[in-house]
């Protein structure tokens, strides 16, 4: 006769895993803003002063 040794992971073991997870996503999305927050993007130059009331009162 043979022993069916089934073993389960534990709920807190599992638990503890799904946490470590979530800390390390959050982590890599605050590290991922904090990097694209200090690439600089160019930005237009001219200040675009075009009058467009008169086309929304139209509408």
């Amino acid at each position: 006769m043979q022993l069916n040794y089934n073993r389960q992971p534990k709920i807190g073991s599992s638990l503890m895993k799904f946490l470590v997870k979530i800390i390390l996503a959050i982590i890599l999305i605050v590290i991922a803003f904090f990097l694209i927050e200090k690439i600089n993007f160019p930005s237009p130059q001219k200040k675009y002063d075009t009058d467009i009331t008169n086309d929304i009162k139209k509408l």
